[in-house]
């Protein structure tokens, strides 16, 4: 479990078929110093799984399910990527609970859907705009929780297909995120906790539409 804190970004150092996956080698002095053969580090939203690791770079695999669902897929040599070592009880929860289990891609878009009334950007921030697929627009809410590509962010605007997060300048010096350039897609994982909630509650929603 992780908080879409991201620790550093790191860069896709080599990629290597191994039968059906790909190897990552990823060069973060930051990360690679702390592991542990078999730690899960969540790359770029993707919770991942050290196979090897030295002092300055560390390897993690995807099957081709993962990069048929994800944008690990999209990713070359020389491609930058969130990087977070996974929470100990010890640790405070900066963020929100991620997982690491994308449930969708989204993609940067260049402003609000057409005739949405938008909020605007305050001083020293940046409002980013993303299509979702309605599997992740159901779980999101007004300051609700979301990450994309492994940053926790807060939501802004909720619209039919898409939303917007408002980003610091310290979040886009220090994440991925200052290099999306509209058109390019993002992993997104929904909060968890709304996942569940709905999941428990769509029984009796739907027992009460039948009694209408």
């Amino acid at each position: 479990m992780f908080s879409g804190i991201v620790e550093s970004m790191g860069q896709v150092e080599k990629l290597e078929q191994r039968d059906e996956a790909v190897r990552f080698t990823i060069a973060s002095k930051e990360i690679a110093g702390r592991l542990s053969l078999g730690d899960s580090v969540c790359t770029s939203g993707v919770c991942l799984t050290v196979v090897t690791f030295d002092e300055e770079t560390f390897s993690v695999e995807a099957i081709p399910e993962t990069l048929r669902l994800t944008t690990l897929g999209d990713l070359r040599e020389g491609s930058s990527v969130n990087l977070e070592l996974a929470l100990t009880l010890q640790q405070g929860l900066g963020g929100h609970l991620v997982f690491g289990h994308i449930d969708g891609v989204g993609i940067r878009l260049d402003g609000p859907p057409a005739g949405y009334d938008a909020r605007e950007a305050e001083e020293g921030e940046v409002i980013h705009w993303y299509s979702a697929p309605q599997s992740i627009m159901k779980y999101l809410v007004f300051k609700g929780s979301i990450t994309i590509s492994g940053v926790s962010l807060t939501v802004v605007d909720v619209a039919d297909d898409a939303l917007s997060v408002a980003l610091i300048p310290h979040t886009l010096e220090v994440t991925t995120l200052g290099d999306i350039a509209v058109g390019d897609s993002v992993n997104l994982e929904a909060d968890m906790i709304a996942k569940y909630v709905a999941e428990q509650l769509a029984p009796y929603l739907e027992h009460l539409k039948g009694v209408e």
